[in-house]
Order: structure tokens, then C-alpha cells, then sequence
């Protein structure tokens, strides 16, 4: 099994959203939007050919767009090697997950407590 990279994880996670094929704008867009987080083209398209050279996805060109001078987009498949690496990325962030949560609820409250208290200036009452 091929070992897969965070961010590889996070393109390979979009692309399995849109169906397990789309194109590097659909899949820039979906990270964007469960994310928040905005991902320079540029560094989709180069994971995605990495992860191409890697056979954990395949593209193709598409059809061409219904507008005039309308380009075909290069469209990505996540492959049978890329779903079983994703899948092996998932059950190992979920092993190692599990349990977690007790001890993150009881940091979280003590490092509030720590915190030094906000003094309001008697000018602003």
C-alpha cells in the first residue's frame, strides 16, 4: 500500500466528493468550501500529477465547454490504488483518533483558566 501524503489526503478526499472524478477547478472548489481554506491552483495541479505518476489517479480531457472557444478541462479519476491508499489514510487517522477527545476537553478548559484576565480601564467602566 501506497502511503499518501496530508495534502495528497486532502485532493484525493475532493476528488472522492465529486464522484470520484472532476476537474482541478471542481476539485479546488470543493476543498474550498469543507475547508475554508483557499489552495492556489497551481498546487492542486501539481499534486494531482504527482499523484498521477503514482497510479493513484488517471485523467483524461473532457468534452469541450458549451461556450464559444470553449476549452476541454483535463479531468481526474481517483483509481482502485488511490481509493485503498485513502481508505488506509482514513481508518489510520481514525485509529489513532479514537480516544482523543477526553483528553482535548480536559486541556482546552484548563489553558482558558490560565489565561491572564482581561482588566477593563476605569475609564471605560
Amino acid at each position: 500500500m501506497r502511503e499518501i501524503g496530508a495534502f495528497e489526503q486532502v485532493i484525493m478526499l475532493a476528488l472522492a466528493r465529486c464522484g470520484g472524478e472532476g476537474d482541478g477547478v471542481r476539485v479546488r472548489a470543493e476543498i474550498e468550501r469543507c475547508t475554508g481554506r483557499a489552495v492556489a491552483p497551481g498546487a492542486v495541479f501539481t499534486a494531482m500529477d504527482r499523484l498521477e505518476g503514482r497510479g493513484l489517479v488517471s485523467s483524461r480531457m473532457g468534452e469541450k465547454q458549451r461556450v464559444r472557444g470553449g476549452k476541454r478541462r483535463k479531468l481526474y479519476s481517483l483509481e482502485v490504488e488511490g481509493a485503498a491508499a485513502l481508505a488506509a489514510a482514513h481508518r489510520e487517522y481514525l485509529s489513532l483518533a479514537d480516544g482523543v477527545m477526553p483528553t482535548l476537553v480536559e486541556i482546552l478548559p484548563a489553558r482558558r483558566r490560565r489565561r491572564p484576565a482581561v482588566t477593563r480601564s476605569p475609564a471605560l467602566g
